[in-house]
């Protein structure tokens, strides 16, 4: 082989090499995925002092409609610590967390329901969350029970149930002197 033809073989070695980088998706140039931090849950995240809120989301049946929360409360402090969640229409639940511990918001617990959603389910509401003297304001999804892992937390409205009353003919007999 002469030094021409090593040349051009060098050449499109190279210029093969530089195309293959190309098609490989080498990161040089985009960003990295893992410094990016996201909640890769359907709800959200957020820190309120020594208080972190994990998975947060509200489950209802409708805009109007009583809304669970459901999620996690993590307390990395040395003291108890009362969370308060207030939403749309004055409705506001409190949830007790002990110290150095954590709660679930899930069937094995006290359920925190709030008295409205504040928004129809595919959508996120503004709910304010306070601890002592932190407090932050935060945009929750709303969920129904479509899926079935959320079905189980929809809060049910208590249904009337029927009084006895007397009837009105035995009233009526009472009053006639029967």
């Amino acid at each position: 082989m002469n030094p021409v033809q090593r040349g051009k073989l060098a050449i499109a070695a190279a210029a093969i090499g530089v195309g293959l980088l190309s098609v490989t998706g080498c990161g040089f140039v985009n960003a990295q995925q893992t410094t990016h931090q996201y909640s890769a849950s359907d709800g959200i995240k957020a820190d309120l002092g020594q208080l972190q809120l994990r998975n947060i989301l509200i489950v209802a049946s409708g805009e109007n409609e009583p809304g669970r929360v459901i999620g996690a409360v993590f307390n990395q402090s040395s003291s108890d610590a009362t969370l308060t969640i207030s939403g749309a229409n004055g409705a506001q639940t409190e949830i007790p967390v002990k110290a150095n511990s954590q709660t679930y918001l899930n069937d094995s617990a006290d359920a925190a329901i709030l008295s409205t959603a504040g928004v129809i389910p595919g959508g996120l509401t503004p709910i304010t969350i306070r601890s002592g003297s932190d407090s932050a304001t935060v945009n929750v999804p709303v969920v129904d029970g479509t899926l079935p892992e959320y079905a189980k937390y929809l809060p049910t409205t208590p249904t009337p149930t029927a009084t006895p009353t007397s009837t009105a003919t035995s009233t009526e007999s009472a009053a006639a002197g029967h």
